[in-house]
């Protein structure tokens, strides 16, 4: 990992760009005197849609579990996303679901497998590599959580990577039909979001993969919306929910 920038803003929180290889990530940790000397980390998910265009929300949230709470919270560019090499197939896949969305019919499993499984596939060993060398720093110790992006890279984490001990999921992308036999496999605490009235969110699909969760404990915090509507208080609602599960 390797530190090519850094900023400390006016509530203490650090802001640090990193790459790890070819990927391009950020690191947000607390000024000293809020935090432990070992923070519990927070994975902060995004759409691929580059780190450039969503860094206003993933700034927002990571400061705020700074700043509020004493966590660290990261980040790191998704495959074929921002200023990663172009992925031919990704490329294809999204615009097969564009035409398809254009044209007002389903999204055939077959889009939806060809562009969300390959994503699974590279960006969770890099999460995991990423996490590897976060909780190498001073610092950074632990328990850690994810939270929000692709939902279907969300589960494939919680089931394969043990140090990730609680996640919260934002019910709002495509999953594949076979993401819902590892979702019997999750058994960590689930904080999931639902915007009921999600333009591009089969609202149906969502609940059954709730449903689908093995966890003892999870929660469904459903308000109505569409996909950018999230509700504020929600953002404080999943800090109370990683306090409880990473302190």
């Amino acid at each position: 990992m390797h530190f090519t920038s850094e900023q400390r803003h006016d509530d203490g929180v650090l802001e640090r760009r990193f790459t790890l290889g070819e990927i391009p990530g950020i690191l947000w940790t607390p000024a000293p005197a809020s935090s432990p000397a070992s923070a519990p980390l927070i994975l902060i998910g995004h759409p691929p849609l580059g780190l450039g265009r969503m860094y206003p929300r993933l700034a927002g949230r990571a400061r705020y579990y700074a700043a509020e709470y004493g966590f660290a919270a990261a980040t790191i560019e998704l495959p074929g996303s921002g200023e990663r090499p172009r992925w031919a197939a990704a490329e294809q896949a999204r615009a097969d679901l564009r035409r398809a969305l254009e044209a007002g019919g389903p999204v055939s499993d077959e889009i939806v497998d060809a562009l969300i499984l390959p994503l699974v596939e590279r960006a969770v060993p890099e999460w995991r590599a990423a996490l590897d060398s976060l909780l190498s720093l001073p610092g950074i110790g632990g328990p850690v959580g994810y939270e929000g992006g692709v939902i279907s890279i969300g589960v494939r984490l919680a089931v394969v990577e043990p140090r990730i001990v609680a996640a919260g999921f934002f019910a709002g992308s495509l999953v594949p039909a076979a993401m819902f036999e590892e979702a019997r496999q999750v058994t960590i605490p689930l904080h999931v979001l639902l915007q009921w009235d999600d333009e591009g969110n089969d609202r149906q699909a969502a609940l059954d993969l709730f449903d689908a969760f093995g966890s003892k404990e999870k929660t469904l915090h459903a308000n109505s919306g569409g996909h950018t509507g999230v509700p504020q208080f929600e953002l404080d609602a999943g800090a109370r929910f990683f306090a409880r599960h990473l302190k």
